[in-house]
């Protein structure tokens, strides 16, 4: 079976709203490495959008799918409960960041995740507005689309977003958008078009995914929180995608020195399959009258099982460890071939969740042209990079953080190449 045959069959059966970024058909994958229906290689620096942190197939988390999946399936947590989901549920009040007392609900996706934060926020505060940051994205349900800071592809052609929602600028040097800018956008809001005793929540990423992998400075976020506190407004840190080791940390919030009242999270969760939870303070969570929050699939036994050893893996292996180091040895590649790419903007991202910049060599406008070419010559050498940003000039690099160093050391060579051949043509 060819790559271009199913790319035929998938163009009459799926929609066309369900965007690609390749037409690489997977038939088996292992660690960092996939192969395709045609038999080719390829080193995978996109994780599934960093949800396979632990690597594909993985022994330790494959094994705790097996074990369960023999066990039993499915339940419905809220029918007939299972105490894996109540372990999993201490385990994150334990490691999410906050020295208060935390409680947990489990959803399927980090979209839903999002959702229940915002319900939970909104019960807890008797209020109703948010406010979200440009370029953040949170999601494509209607009220995750409606926090998200960018029109197309997300919004475009779908109608009126949700109400009470507020965006203000996010912070990015290259953009010419500093911490004060952003803080002051909140104030100008406050004195122009929203009471803050309206506010329920300010929600963002410690580093904007999507948005093109711009990190929170910390000025901001202790900003965020001195102004949340003076107004008792609750603070949502999404870390759907910066969670489980990906930053350095087991979640990006332990970098600064304040925590969120909500955390958020999906993704690297349970390693591949769906499952998302929200945890946040005690007080807060117990807002929701019973029946309020859940479904029918959430806390689904097969991924909290898998979530359990996902944890296991990302302790015993050391993968925050691992992270910081892969990170730092790619940016030092970057950096060098900075040297003679000056379209390379800008290097940045905490642990092994980095992010390359392109722009025009004299620096004057981005580059979504470069990037894309970069990531499809990649491609084409057997190497899997996704972009993003608000331009569509980033190149993300979100590999398993149990890459080999010699798989590793080969994908750098390859995206040396790629840039290369990109840059001389």
């Amino acid at each position: 079976m060819l790559n271009a045959e199913i790319s035929r069959r998938r163009d009459a059966a799926i929609s066309r709203g369900v965007g690609m970024q390749t037409q690489v058909y997977v038939s088996r994958a292992s660690g960092a490495e996939v192969w395709d229906v045609e038999g080719r290689r390829y080193i995978d620096f996109a994780a599934g959008i960093a949800v396979v942190n632990t690597g594909h197939c993985h022994p330790k988390v494959m094994e705790a799918v097996r074990a369960q999946s023999e066990a039993f399936t499915h339940t419905c947590h809220q029918v007939l409960p299972y105490e894996n989901y109540i372990r999993l549920a201490e385990r994150l009040n334990d490691k999410v960041p906050g020295n208060f007392d935390k409680k947990t609900v489990f959803v399927t996706t980090g979209a839903e995740a999002v959702e229940n934060a915002i319900k939970i926020a909104r019960a807890a505060t008797g209020r109703s507005a948010v406010i979200a940051f440009g370029g953040g994205f949170h999601g494509r349900t209607f009220m995750g689309m409606s926090l998200t800071g960018k029109v197309a592809p997300y919004k475009k052609g779908f109608g009126a977003m949700m109400p009470d929602v507020f965006h203000v600028p996010f912070p990015a040097d290259l953009h010419g958008i500093s911490t004060s800018d952003a803080l002051t956008a909140i104030e100008k809001l406050f004195k122009a078009d929203l009471d803050p005793d309206r506010v329920a929540a300010i929600i963002l990423e410690p580093v904007q995914g999507e948005g093109g992998f711009y990190p929170a400075p910390t000025e901001l976020m202790r900003g965020l929180r001195e102004l949340c506190d003076s107004h008792g407004i609750l603070l949502i840190a999404d870390e759907v995608q910066t969670g489980f080791a990906r930053t350095g940390h087991l979640f990006a919030m332990e970098g600064y020195d304040v925590a969120a009242d909500i955390t958020t999270m999906a993704k690297g969760l349970a390693g591949g399959l769906p499952l998302a939870a929200v945890t946040g303070r005690a007080e807060i969570m117990d807002a929701a009258a019973p029946g309020g929050l859940g479904g029918t699939y959430g806390g689904n036994p097969l991924g909290i099982a898998e979530a359990h050893a996902v944890l296991d893996v990302i302790e015993e292996e050391d993968l925050c460890g691992r992270a910081n180091e892969l990170g730092s040895r790619l940016k030092q590649r970057l950096s060098a071939i900075r040297e003679t790419v000056p379209e390379i903007a800008d290097i940045r991202g905490p642990g092994f969740m980095v992010a390359a910049e392109f722009y025009s060599a004299d620096g004057s406008v981005p580059n979504p042209d470069m990037a894309n070419a970069i990531r499809t010559e990649a491609l084409n050498r057997g190497l899997v990079l996704l972009t993003c940003g608000v331009y569509g000039n980033v190149i993300r690099f979100l590999a398993p953080l149990t890459i080999p160093d010699g798989v590793f050391s080969e994908a750098l060579d390859i995206l040396e190449a790629s840039i290369s051949a990109v840059k001389g043509a």
